[in-house]
């Protein structure tokens, strides 16, 4: 303890330190956002006590072709190399109206860098947001407004505008209609999959 410190005091000092200490760890990636936690800078900003204590990867040494199953009950995610369990991760799925279909599918696109083409913000020629979060099919633009689709990082397509891809997280269905994944558990995903790879989406 530094002398003369008062403990309470210390406690930003030791989760800066536990963060540093987790720096190779997805799950406190700089980028990541998921159940409530936003960490910038290295500090984490909880919005709500929810924990991540499920995503997990261990199957780069698995051999075997991978296939997906989803529990929208569970809210995850399970990755299977043959028989075998590669990882498991949380997920987001579609709130109410815009429900995850259920059913066998198959991954038919991959896209690194995707960008929404119905879902973003209406943005000016400085980058300026006018309107925050809209839906194309029901917003109409601005005079003068740019659309600036939502990023969806390691994007699988797996059925008309359903997908894959890294999101936020916040413990609940709140997407869409795609499932939304931890940013390091989309990435291992995205590269252990290949168009063709099955996907099951169960309740």
């Amino acid at each position: 303890m530094i002398k003369g410190a008062h403990p309470i005091l210390l406690l930003p000092f030791a989760a800066i330190l536990f963060l540093a200490g987790c720096a190779g760890d997805g799950r406190f990636s700089q980028e990541t956002q998921y159940l409530g936690q936003h960490i910038k800078n290295g500090i984490a900003k909880q919005f709500n006590p929810k924990v991540d204590d499920v995503s997990y990867w261990e199957g780069d040494e698995f051999k075997g072709p991978p296939s997906i199953v989803i529990h929208l009950d569970e809210q995850r995610a399970y990755f299977y190399k043959g028989k075998k369990l590669a990882g498991v991760s949380q997920i987001s799925t579609g709130r109410e109206g815009f429900g995850t279909p259920t059913g066998s599918f198959h991954i038919i696109q991959k896209d690194k860098d995707h960008l929404s083409s119905r879902f973003g913000d209406y943005i000016d020629a400085q980058g300026n947001i006018i309107k925050k979060e809209i839906d194309r099919d029901k917003d109409p633009m601005p005079k003068g407004a740019i659309y600036d689709g939502a990023r969806m990082p390691y994007f699988m397509r797996i059925v008309d505008g359903t997908g894959m891809h890294e999101g936020y997280l916040p413990g609940f269905p709140a997407s869409h209609g795609c499932i939304r994944m931890p940013g390091f558990m989309a990435e291992n995903f995205f590269y252990n999959v290949a168009v063709g790879t099955p996907v099951t989406i169960t309740k």
